[in-house]
């Protein structure tokens, strides 16, 4: 892989905590549903709910997405070298964006966006990357980081540090603090 040590770390840091959920070492079908589960949860959407339906929908779409651009030997499995080839292409390329990834990048924003008023604050950002095993106050120092001074962060924002996480060097950029981690 021709990708940094630096993207390679903050790209298994996203593999490892927000989709490899069952920890097999893999991206499949069972971590999307056990991700599905987390969600719902945490948002308090019990099962047969409209969100519980329309949270599995758009994580359906994103595991798509995501397994025919990634799973280039087709075992229906995400595997750390496909995962961080994928994002590789897309950080050299960020025009070349599929659609999944909107889905997910949007899916996440309204994921954080609690309160639906367009954008997310500390208390948003903190409740939903705490729920992924981050430490509170790490996640708190993030979203300063992330948001530069401001209170919130609008999707338009958002999608801009997006971009940053997966193709920044800097490991100061912004962007990088999207996911509540401070250091890689």
């Amino acid at each position: 892989m021709s990708i940094s040590d630096f993207r390679k770390k903050k790209l298994l840091f996203l593999f490892n905590v927000f989709f490899d959920v069952n920890q097999s070492g893999e991206i499949d079908v069972k971590d999307f549903e056990l991700a599905i589960e987390r969600v719902c949860k945490l948002r308090g959407w019990a099962k047969d709910t409209p969100k519980n339906k329309e949270t599995y929908d758009v994580m359906m779409e994103i595991w798509t997405g995501l397994r025919s651009k990634a799973d280039k030997d087709n075992d229906g499995q995400v595997s750390v070298e496909e995962w961080c080839n994928m994002w590789d292409a897309y950080a050299k390329d960020p025009s070349s964006v599929m659609d999944w990834q909107n889905t997910y990048m949007n899916f996440m924003f309204d994921l954080e966006d609690a309160s639906h008023d367009g954008g997310i604050d500390v208390t948003e950002f903190t409740l939903v990357c705490s729920s992924y095993g981050l430490d509170k106050k790490e996640c708190e120092e993030a979203f300063s980081k992330m948001a530069q001074g401001q209170s919130d962060v609008t999707r338009e924002q958002f999608a801009a540090l997006w971009k940053e996480y997966f193709a920044a060097e800097d490991a100061n950029a912004p962007g990088n603090f999207i996911f509540g981690k401070t250091s890689f």
